[in-house]
Order: structure tokens, then C-alpha cells, then sequence
């Protein structure tokens, strides 16, 4: 048996999509980054299937177009609510483009999109990643955190300490719990998660067919994407990335979850959408219990936890991933800015206070969902039927996606713009064209309406703003100047209609807040971010 001690700036624990995301942030930045994993190997089978126009936003920033991935796929069809006689109850747009440039709802392959996330991390010098080691002892003070770990051996879904395996030591200035429901980092500081005593059991099936049904091909498709709210047997019926799909049936009082699960009752739940044994793969059939839990705190000292370790959510709004993605893009800049020297602790207790809200705000939601979808009894069924057909038919419009919001945080709380994902419009900017990520850059931005530039932040605060890694822009249309080019008036459009000249995005592109004036905008700045930069 070897024994080794290994320092690291950030240890993640856990390289799921949000442990493969953390390392990959803190590798781009320079850090020194140790990730470890239980799994010998990377889980082959998927998972999550969705993702909305915020993660997309975020893998642009790594390099990967949701538009045009052959990991990545979206439809041009709405989300459909169909009682058991296929009656609509519901629609909602998943087809139109969010107001940050990226469509509201995508679809892939999660092997695929961690395995292209995999690629990147391992062309960073700097990042390590174990796979096949358990942390089994957690500790840490003022300077630090500690971390014992041993190699395992995995029998099926148990994972046991290797006789003779290597054991080891990381030294690490913070670490990142991304270590599941389970999450052994929470439960080292001595964390739980409030239940909310929400529990259905479902079975999740990923299946390859030989020929994509869909709508033109086979009657028994109502759209790419519907729900099927029949008491006798809710279903959901959704893409799974390019070349697969996905059925998820909801397990019956009285029933086995597990008998439910055997392929041949699988199959047999498939039949009436035209799946066929003989032509069509069955990739994964799983018993899934769906529920509602969140963890007060995300942070304790230097350990901070993120997705499932943090909060756990039913998959009716297709948000699980995706408020994964959000905990990190969120606590990258401010780790960044803490491992500078540069930024107060409090960045992180913010960071817990605006994450956790969110969060709880779509467990509350797909919860909601759930308790509408997960409708057994007939009679309470035919209530809900009439309820929303009638409510349908008075207003048959898409239902827009409700986009993520914070917990009161980094961000002018009294600001009714603030605290929501920021826009993204077509400009030009060096001599290039595109959307403003990508032509003008990332990080935090002070968009000034051209005619407002005279209205510009303290000396004082330009320095702790480029400190913070901040940059100001002029913003408007041709022949005005402005160092970046409103192509299609997009940001002068919507500043003229809040009526404001200047917008502070954050680094993970949400509204810090806004203002009208110099005055305003000294005071915003201060109130968001003036005492949290030395």
C-alpha cells in the first residue's frame, strides 16, 4: 500500500457534470485543481436529457454551441399536456428563442456532453482527476482543508476500499462537494437536507430506436415532446439527445417499482408508441424515486456543496442539470476572486443565499407540476381536465419557460431588473462580429448607453472594478462612437423601454443592477459589490 501527499489550490469531489464544470472553471482560470471520484469509470448510461437557454449560454462559454453539437439536438415543437382522450391541457414554448440569443429548451446525450466536458479538462496541465478513490476522512481550519482518501473497488453499485490500494492526502485551500445526493463533504460538515415530503416512484427508460418516431411517422406522437396526464398511467414521453428517447412511467400504488422496471414490462409499456424489441435498443430501464429536498446552507468554511448534494428536485421541469450548472457558473467567480486575495467571504455566504432560493423556487415548481401530472383517481382527474381544458380554450397560448431567480445576494435587491439573466443581443466589436459573449468577452460588464458615458463610476470604484476583473463599455448605434455596436438595437431597445442607461452583468451574466444616471449608478454600485472587493 502507497501513501501520497498532494497539494491543490480547489479539491472537487464528485465529476459528475457539475464536479467536470467546477474543474474545468477553476483549470481555465490557472488554479491547481484535484478532482476525485468514486467511479473507476465515467457512468456510461444517461441521465439527465434537458437543458434550457442559461446552460446553453454557459457551454458557449466553454466553446460548445448547443446550435450545432452532434451531442446536442432541439426541436421546433411545442410541449404538450394531453389528458387520457389526448385533449390538450396545456402547452408550453419550447420552441422560441430566449432573449439571451439561445433557444429556451435543448436535448442531449449526457455520456456524449461529459465526455466532450472530459476533453477539455484533460488538456489542462493544471487539473488532475482521479477516478476510482473515496475521500473517507474531512477536515479543515482557517488556512485549509484536509482530505484522506483510498482506492476502491466497485461490485456493481458498491464501491469498497481496494485491499492494497493506494491511499493518499489532498491539501487544498477550498474543496467543492459535488458528491451527489449522498454527498459525503455534506454530511462531513455536518449538514442535512430539509425533506419536503415529496415522493413518487417512477421508471425512467432511455431507449435507441431504429427509426426516430415522431409526429410525421407515428399517430401516436402528439409533438417531440408531451404529457400524458391519464390516472391510469402518467407518462412522460420526451427526446434523449440526437438518436435516442426517452419514456419515463409513473409506478402505480400497489406496485413493484422494480418488477415495473424488468425489460418485458418495459417493453410492453412501450408498445402502444410503436418501440419494438426486435428493431428498437433499450438502453436503460430504471426505478426512480422522484423528490423535493434542499440543504439550508451551502457553505461551511472553506466546503461548499453543489447540485444533488445541495438540493434534489423532481425532473417535471427539466431544471435538475441545469440548476447543477447555475450553482457553479455562480461560485466560480467569486472562489476566483477569493483565491486572488481580492474578494470578502461574504461572496460565498451570498452565494448560498441566492442559490438556495433558486433552487427552492423550481423544486417548488416541478413539485407543483408533479402534483398535477401524478393525478391516479379518475374523478380528481376529470377536475383537473375540465379546470385546464376550459382554461386552455379561453387563452390558447404557449405557456412562456419562467426563467431562474435569485436569492437576495450579489445583486441590487430594490431593482426590479435585477437578479434575472441579462440579454444578449447581435454586435460589433475589434473589428468582429457575433453575440456579445463571444465578440466583446465574459466577466463582469458595465453596459453605458453611448449617450450616458459621461455618467461613469468613481475613480475608487474603477479600480475595485478592475480588480474585480471588470470591464466599461459604450454601448449604441452606428456613427455614435459607442465601442460596441447595437447591430440590431437590441440593448438600446431595452434600455429605452426600462428606461435606464446603464446595466451591471455579472460574470455568470445575470443583472447586478441598473441605473439612470451617475448618481444612481455609484450608489448601485456600492449597494452590489463595494465593500466586497479590497
Amino acid at each position: 500500500m502507497s501513501n501520497s501527499v498532494d497539494e491543490a489550490d480547489v479539491l472537487v469531489v464528485g465529476l459528475g457534470p457539475a464536479g467536470l464544470l467546477s474543474c474545468l472553471l477553476l483549470g481555465q482560470k490557472g488554479y491547481n485543481v484535484i478532482g476525485i471520484d468514486r467511479w473507476p469509470d465515467p457512468y456510461p448510461l444517461p441521465r439527465a436529457v434537458t437543458f434550457d437557454h442559461e446552460i446553453a449560454r454557459i457551454l458557449a462559454s466553454l466553446g460548445i454551441n448547443s446550435n450545432n453539437d452532434p451531442a446536442i439536438d432541439y426541436h421546433d415543437d411545442r410541449y404538450l399536456w394531453v389528458n387520457k382522450d389526448r385533449e390538450i391541457l396545456l402547452e408550453v414554448d419550447w420552441q422560441s428563442t430566449a432573449n439571451d440569443g439561445w433557444r429556451n429548451r435543448y436535448w442531449f446525450d449526457q455520456p456524449d456532453l461529459e465526455e466532450r466536458l472530459r476533453g477539455i479538462v484533460d488538456s489542462l496541465p493544471n487539473v488532475r482527476m482521479w477516478q476510482g478513490y473515496e475521500i473517507n476522512r474531512f477536515s479543515q481550519d482557517d488556512t485549509g482543508v484536509t482530505a484522506d482518501y483510498h482506492e476502491v473497488q466497485v461490485d456493481g453499485i458498491i464501491a469498497t476500499p481496494k485491499p492494497g490500494g493506494k491511499t493518499g492526502t489532498v491539501n487544498a485551500k477550498y474543496v467543492i462537494g459535488a458528491d451527489g445526493a449522498n454527498s459525503f463533504i455534506r454530511r462531513a460538515v455536518g449538514y442535512e437536507l430539509t425533506d419536503l415530503n415529496f415522493y413518487y416512484d417512477w421508471v425512467v427508460v432511455d431507449t435507441t430506436p431504429a427509426v426516430m418516431p415522431t409526429p410525421q411517422n407515428n399517430p401516436a406522437y402528439l409533438s417531440k415532446h408531451f404529457q400524458i396526464c391519464d390516472p391510469a398511467r402518467p407518462t412522460t414521453v420526451v427526446p434523449g439527445g440526437p438518436g435516442h428517447r426517452r419514456w419515463e412511467f409513473m409506478v402505480l400504488p400497489g406496485e413493484d417499482p422494480q418488477e415495473i422496471a424488468k425489460p418485458e414490462n418495459v417493453w410492453r409499456l412501450m408498445e402502444p408508441f410503436g418501440m419494438d424489441p426486435k428493431k428498437d435498443k433499450l438502453d436503460r430501464a430504471v426505478a426512480w424515486r422522484f423528490q423535493g429536498k434542499f440543504l439550508e446552507k451551502w457553505n461551511a468554511g472553506r466546503a461548499m456543496m453543489v447540485g444533488d448534494a445541495s438540493h434534489l428536485m423532481p425532473p417535471f421541469a427539466g431544471e435538475g442539470m441545469c440548476a447543477a450548472f447555475r450553482d457553479v457558473f455562480n461560485l466560480m467567480w467569486r472562489l476566483d476572486l477569493l483565491l486572488k486575495g481580492v474578494g470578502d467571504y461574504k461572496l460565498i455566504d451570498q452565494w448560498s443565499d441566492e442559490r438556495r432560493e433558486g433552487s427552492k423556487w423550481y423544486i417548488d415548481f416541478s413539485m407543483g407540476l408533479g402534483g398535477v401530472i401524478c393525478i391516479t383517481d379518475e374523478k380528481e382527474a376529470a377536475k383537473r381536465d375540465a379546470a385546464m381544458i376550459a382554461e386552455y380554450k379561453a387563452n390558447p397560448r404557449p405557456v412562456d419557460p419562467h426563467d431562474a431567480l435569485l436569492g437576495e445576494g450579489t445583486w441590487d435587491s430594490g431593482d426590479k431588473l435585477a437578479g434575472k439573466p441579462s440579454i444578449q443581443g447581435l454586435v460589433a466589436h475589434g473589428g468582429r462580429t457575433g453575440l456579445f459573449d463571444d465578440t466583446v468577452g465574459r466577466g463582469w460588464m458595465l453596459l453605458s448607453a453611448i449617450d450616458a458615458a459621461d455618467q461613469q463610476l468613481t475613480d475608487t470604484q474603477l479600480a475595485h472594478f478592475a480588480k474585480a476583473g471588470g470591464r466599461v463599455v459604450t454601448i449604441g448605434a452606428r456613427k455614435t462612437g459607442a465601442s460596441v455596436l447595437d447591430i440590431e438595437g437590441t440593448y438600446g431597445q431595452w434600455m429605452g423601454e426600462n428606461k435606464v442607461s446603464h446595466v451591471l452583468v455579472r460574470p455568470d451574466y445575470y443583472v447586478a443592477g441598473t441605473a439612470s444616471s451617475a448618481t444612481e449608478l455609484q450608489a448601485m454600485f456600492d449597494r452590489v459589490i463595494g465593500s466586497l472587493v479590497k
